[in-house]
Protein backbone atom coordinates (compact mmCIF):
# COMPACT_ATOMS: atom_id res chain seq x y z
CA UNK A 1 0.00 0.00 0.00
CA UNK A 2 1.89 3.47 -1.16
CA UNK A 3 1.13 6.80 0.80
CA UNK A 4 -1.45 7.75 -1.28
CA UNK A 5 -3.41 5.24 -0.67
CA UNK A 6 -2.30 5.23 3.01
CA UNK A 7 -3.53 8.80 3.45
CA UNK A 8 -6.64 8.08 1.76
CA UNK A 9 -7.85 5.67 3.74
CA UNK A 10 -7.34 7.52 6.81
CA UNK A 11 -8.96 10.39 5.75
CA UNK A 12 -12.23 7.61 5.35
CA UNK A 13 -11.82 6.58 8.48
CA UNK A 14 -11.91 10.15 10.10
CA UNK A 15 -15.02 11.01 8.33
CA UNK A 16 -16.57 7.41 9.27
CA UNK A 17 -15.56 8.02 13.08
CA UNK A 18 -16.67 12.07 12.94
CA UNK A 19 -20.30 10.81 11.73
CA UNK A 20 -20.56 8.36 14.37
CA UNK A 21 -21.77 11.89 16.32
CA UNK A 22 -25.28 12.11 15.94
CA UNK A 23 -26.04 15.60 14.36
CA UNK A 24 -27.79 17.34 17.68
CA UNK A 25 -25.22 15.91 19.82
CA UNK A 26 -22.31 17.29 17.90
CA UNK A 27 -22.14 20.95 19.22
CA UNK A 28 -22.62 19.69 22.79
CA UNK A 29 -19.85 17.31 22.20
CA UNK A 30 -17.75 20.60 20.32
CA UNK A 31 -18.24 22.29 23.49
CA UNK A 32 -17.36 19.70 26.31
CA UNK A 33 -14.25 19.03 24.11
CA UNK A 34 -13.23 22.97 23.82
CA UNK A 35 -13.98 22.95 28.05
CA UNK A 36 -11.83 20.38 28.06
CA UNK A 37 -8.57 21.91 26.33
CA UNK A 38 -9.21 25.40 27.76
CA UNK A 39 -8.98 23.20 31.31
CA UNK A 40 -6.35 21.43 30.52
CA UNK A 41 -4.57 24.98 29.86
CA UNK A 42 -5.92 26.75 32.70
CA UNK A 43 -5.80 23.85 35.20
CA UNK A 44 -9.31 24.96 36.29
CA UNK A 45 -10.22 22.41 39.35
CA UNK A 46 -13.34 20.68 38.34
CA UNK A 47 -15.00 18.54 40.85
CA UNK A 48 -14.47 15.05 40.00
CA UNK A 49 -18.35 14.55 39.49
CA UNK A 50 -18.83 17.24 36.98
CA UNK A 51 -15.02 15.83 35.41
CA UNK A 52 -16.45 12.55 34.85
CA UNK A 53 -19.63 14.13 33.34
CA UNK A 54 -17.82 15.62 30.79
CA UNK A 55 -15.52 12.72 30.11
CA UNK A 56 -18.37 10.72 28.53
CA UNK A 57 -18.51 13.43 25.61
CA UNK A 58 -14.73 14.22 25.88
CA UNK A 59 -13.88 10.52 25.47
CA UNK A 60 -15.28 10.80 21.43
CA UNK A 61 -14.03 14.37 20.69
CA UNK A 62 -10.33 13.72 21.97
CA UNK A 63 -10.42 10.28 18.95
CA UNK A 64 -12.20 12.54 16.68
CA UNK A 65 -10.25 15.80 16.98
CA UNK A 66 -6.95 14.68 18.57
CA UNK A 67 -4.45 11.51 18.54
CA UNK A 68 -4.62 11.57 22.46
CA UNK A 69 -7.35 9.28 24.46
CA UNK A 70 -7.75 10.05 28.18
CA UNK A 71 -8.73 5.81 28.12
CA UNK A 72 -4.94 5.90 27.88
CA UNK A 73 -4.71 6.98 31.44
CA UNK A 74 -7.14 4.19 33.86
CA UNK A 75 -5.92 5.55 36.94
CA UNK A 76 -7.25 9.23 36.51
CA UNK A 77 -10.79 7.26 35.05
CA UNK A 78 -10.99 4.96 38.93
CA UNK A 79 -10.41 8.18 40.41
CA UNK A 80 -13.11 9.84 38.57
CA UNK A 81 -15.25 6.95 39.06
CA UNK A 82 -14.94 5.99 42.45
CA UNK A 83 -15.04 10.30 44.21
CA UNK A 84 -17.92 11.08 41.33
CA UNK A 85 -20.92 11.75 42.80
CA UNK A 86 -23.57 9.24 41.64
CA UNK A 87 -21.58 7.95 38.46
CA UNK A 88 -22.45 4.06 38.97
CA UNK A 89 -24.62 2.81 36.34
CA UNK A 90 -28.07 1.38 37.83
CA UNK A 91 -29.26 -1.89 35.99
CA UNK A 92 -31.59 -4.04 36.81
CA UNK A 93 -30.52 -7.92 36.89
CA UNK A 94 -32.25 -11.17 34.74
CA UNK A 95 -33.65 -12.14 38.21
CA UNK A 96 -34.89 -8.98 38.96
CA UNK A 97 -36.71 -8.29 35.91
CA UNK A 98 -37.88 -12.25 35.86
CA UNK A 99 -39.58 -11.33 39.53
CA UNK A 100 -40.81 -8.42 38.47
CA UNK A 101 -43.25 -9.55 35.73
CA UNK A 102 -44.21 -13.00 37.65
CA UNK A 103 -45.06 -11.00 41.19
CA UNK A 104 -46.42 -7.50 40.30
CA UNK A 105 -49.71 -7.30 40.48
CA UNK A 106 -51.48 -6.43 36.51
CA UNK A 107 -53.89 -4.61 37.50
CA UNK A 108 -51.71 -1.70 38.56
CA UNK A 109 -47.99 -2.68 37.09
CA UNK A 110 -49.24 -3.73 33.71
CA UNK A 111 -48.04 -0.85 31.60
CA UNK A 112 -44.81 -0.63 32.86
CA UNK A 113 -44.55 -4.69 32.80
CA UNK A 114 -44.95 -4.26 28.69
CA UNK A 115 -42.46 -0.72 29.02
CA UNK A 116 -40.15 -3.16 30.68
CA UNK A 117 -40.14 -5.46 28.35
CA UNK A 118 -39.60 -3.87 25.05
CA UNK A 119 -37.46 -1.84 26.61
CA UNK A 120 -34.93 -4.62 27.53
CA UNK A 121 -35.28 -6.49 24.46
CA UNK A 122 -34.43 -4.08 22.31
CA UNK A 123 -32.23 -1.93 24.42
CA UNK A 124 -34.64 1.45 24.04
CA UNK A 125 -34.11 4.92 24.85
CA UNK A 126 -37.19 6.49 26.47
CA UNK A 127 -37.98 8.48 23.23
CA UNK A 128 -38.44 5.50 21.57
CA UNK A 129 -40.32 3.76 24.14
CA UNK A 130 -42.30 7.03 24.02
CA UNK A 131 -42.63 7.00 19.75
CA UNK A 132 -43.81 3.78 19.83
CA UNK A 133 -46.59 2.83 18.12
CA UNK A 134 -48.62 -0.09 17.35
CA UNK A 135 -48.16 -0.37 13.38
CA UNK A 136 -44.35 -0.69 14.63
CA UNK A 137 -45.33 -4.08 16.35
CA UNK A 138 -46.14 -7.13 14.88
CA UNK A 139 -47.63 -10.01 16.39
CA UNK A 140 -46.12 -12.99 14.06
CA UNK A 141 -47.84 -16.11 16.90
CA UNK A 142 -44.44 -17.21 18.43
CA UNK A 143 -42.92 -13.88 18.77
CA UNK A 144 -43.51 -10.12 18.33
CA UNK A 145 -41.35 -7.80 15.71
CA UNK A 146 -40.96 -4.61 16.84
CA UNK A 147 -39.74 -2.17 14.55
CA UNK A 148 -38.07 1.19 15.74
CA UNK A 149 -38.31 3.95 12.66
CA UNK A 150 -36.71 7.19 14.29
CA UNK A 151 -33.68 6.71 16.76
CA UNK A 152 -31.08 9.37 17.91
CA UNK A 153 -28.45 8.12 15.56
CA UNK A 154 -30.93 8.15 12.17
CA UNK A 155 -30.77 4.55 11.76
CA UNK A 156 -34.07 1.85 12.01
CA UNK A 157 -33.66 -0.91 13.82
CA UNK A 158 -35.58 -4.34 14.57
CA UNK A 159 -35.78 -6.35 17.59
CA UNK A 160 -37.64 -9.54 18.71
CA UNK A 161 -39.57 -10.43 21.97
CA UNK A 162 -39.86 -13.53 21.78
CA UNK A 163 -42.04 -16.30 23.98
CA UNK A 164 -40.33 -16.10 27.32
CA UNK A 165 -42.57 -17.12 30.39
CA UNK A 166 -45.56 -14.75 29.90
CA UNK A 167 -43.52 -11.55 28.12
CA UNK A 168 -46.16 -11.98 24.88
CA UNK A 169 -49.21 -12.62 27.15
CA UNK A 170 -48.33 -9.15 29.06
CA UNK A 171 -48.38 -7.61 25.60
CA UNK A 172 -51.57 -8.81 24.44
CA UNK A 173 -53.46 -8.38 27.50
CA UNK A 174 -51.89 -4.47 27.41
CA UNK A 175 -52.92 -4.08 23.67
CA UNK A 176 -57.02 -5.46 23.98
CA UNK A 177 -57.66 -3.17 26.92
CA UNK A 178 -57.05 -0.10 24.25
CA UNK A 179 -59.88 2.14 23.82
CA UNK A 180 -61.26 1.40 20.49
CA UNK A 181 -62.19 5.54 19.97
CA UNK A 182 -58.42 6.64 20.34
CA UNK A 183 -57.54 8.64 17.47
CA UNK A 184 -53.91 8.21 17.73
CA UNK A 185 -51.82 5.03 17.24
CA UNK A 186 -49.08 5.74 19.95
CA UNK A 187 -48.63 2.58 21.70
CA UNK A 188 -47.94 3.53 25.49
CA UNK A 189 -51.60 4.86 27.32
CA UNK A 190 -51.56 5.55 30.90
CA UNK A 191 -52.96 2.96 32.68
CA UNK A 192 -54.86 2.88 36.08
CA UNK A 193 -56.75 0.06 37.94
CA UNK A 194 -56.38 -1.89 35.04
CA UNK A 195 -57.74 0.24 32.49
CA UNK A 196 -56.12 2.27 29.80
CA UNK A 197 -57.34 6.11 28.75
CA UNK A 198 -56.90 7.38 25.61
CA UNK A 199 -54.18 10.01 26.49
CA UNK A 200 -50.71 8.95 25.54
CA UNK A 201 -47.83 7.91 27.94
CA UNK A 202 -45.55 10.83 28.28
CA UNK A 203 -41.39 10.64 28.29
CA UNK A 204 -41.15 11.30 32.28
CA UNK A 205 -43.66 8.90 33.05
CA UNK A 206 -41.85 6.77 30.80
CA UNK A 207 -38.61 7.26 32.72
CA UNK A 208 -39.59 6.47 35.20
CA UNK A 209 -40.28 2.96 35.03
CA UNK A 210 -36.61 1.68 36.27
CA UNK A 211 -37.53 3.38 39.13
CA UNK A 212 -40.98 2.22 39.69
CA UNK A 213 -39.50 -1.65 39.66
CA UNK A 214 -36.67 -0.81 41.91
CA UNK A 215 -39.14 0.61 43.80
CA UNK A 216 -41.69 -2.67 43.80
CA UNK A 217 -38.47 -4.72 44.45
CA UNK A 218 -37.15 -2.74 47.33
CA UNK A 219 -34.05 -1.80 45.57
CA UNK A 220 -31.61 0.69 47.17
CA UNK A 221 -30.93 4.06 45.61
CA UNK A 222 -34.31 3.85 43.81
CA UNK A 223 -33.41 7.34 42.57
CA UNK A 224 -30.83 6.27 40.54
CA UNK A 225 -32.28 4.05 38.27
CA UNK A 226 -32.68 6.52 35.81
CA UNK A 227 -34.65 5.83 32.85
CA UNK A 228 -31.54 5.31 30.37
CA UNK A 229 -31.22 1.74 33.03
CA UNK A 230 -33.41 0.13 30.52
CA UNK A 231 -30.24 0.46 27.93
CA UNK A 232 -28.15 -0.38 30.22
CA UNK A 233 -29.68 -3.25 31.04
CA UNK A 234 -29.52 -4.87 28.31
CA UNK A 235 -26.66 -4.26 27.29
CA UNK A 236 -25.34 -6.05 30.38
CA UNK A 237 -27.54 -8.55 29.99
CA UNK A 238 -26.16 -9.24 26.46
CA UNK A 239 -22.77 -8.90 27.55
CA UNK A 240 -23.90 -11.70 30.32
CA UNK A 241 -24.50 -14.40 27.32
CA UNK A 242 -20.83 -14.27 26.15
CA UNK A 243 -21.59 -12.24 22.81
CA UNK A 244 -18.12 -10.13 21.59
CA UNK A 245 -18.17 -6.56 22.52
CA UNK A 246 -18.59 -4.89 18.76
CA UNK A 247 -21.94 -7.24 19.36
Amino acid sequence: MNNCESEEIVEAANIAISNLLPTKSRSLYDIAYNRFKKWCAEKNNYKSSALWAQYSMVKSCLIIYDKHDISKFPKLIAFLKRTGDGYQAKILTKSEIDRFLSSADDKEFLMIKVGLILGIAGACRTDELVNLTVDDIEDVGSSLIVKIPNTKTKIPRIFVVTDVGNMLELFRKYLSLRPPHVKHKRLFLYYKAGKCSSQPVGKNTMGKIPSVVASYLKLPDVACYTGHCLRRSSATLLADTGVNITT
